[in-house]
């Protein structure tokens, strides 16, 4: 088999199988251990146990672990994307969709503590919901575009991403007291902060 070959047997947790995508699995590994753990005890070797393979293994996906957590936080960031645009579907246009978007982002936090910190605090802030257009993650450019079909044509980009710092605070704040234990983390709490009027 070459050395580069993806396609590997390894033991699940649910007994052995074969994987023909080992990156994905080491993902899916360091996901789970985020669960229970905080990134600073994430550990390459427990997850290439816990994927049934050797920790070399491991090193030809992600020299480090800090390759391995920005991968997480790129997975994260997708999930949060695809949370947004699902939230929106089922929400009238327009500012319903912008609130819905809202309260997916404060829910997603509170499904995903661990992965939601990591996300906030390992990424370049220039990429987050404040940042310029082109740096923009998956996750913000969906809010941006939203953002943008509810101002009035002639904004300014400067105009733009002050209600894109407002909108993110808005719920990002709501998100933190929530993990924090500051404010109940409430369905209906939820519901009743996020409000587009604000903006």
């Amino acid at each position: 088999m070459p050395s580069d070959d993806n396609t590997v047997n390894i033991n699940s947790r649910e007994g052995r199988y074969h994987h023909g995508d080992l990156r994905s699995a080491l993902i899916g590994e360091g996901l789970a251990e985020l669960e229970t753990k905080s990134p600073e005890q994430v550990s390459l070797r427990e997850i290439a146990r816990r994927a049934g393979v050797s920790a070399t293994a491991v090193y030809r996906h992600f020299p480090d672990k800090a390759a391995l957590l920005t991968a997480l936080c790129k997975v994260g960031d997708e999930r949060l994307g695809e949370a947004f645009r699902s939230a929106m579907a089922r929400a009238e246009p327009g500012r319903e969709a912008f609130r819905a978007m809202g309260q997916a982002y404060v829910r997603f936090a509170l499904a995903n503590p661990t992965l939601f910190r990591m996300m906030m605090t390992r990424p370049d802030p220039s990429a987050g919901p404040g940042g310029s257009d082109d740096t923009q993650a998956f996750a913000s450019s969906i809010l941006s575009d939203a953002l943008k079909a509810l101002m009035p044509p002639d904004a300014t980009p400067a105009e733009r991403r002050t209600k894109r710092i407002q909108a993110w605070a808005m719920v990002h704040g709501l998100a933190m007291l929530m993990l924090d234990g500051q404010v109940p983390a409430e369905d209906g709490l939820i519901d009743q902060v996020v409000d587009t009027s604000l903006l």
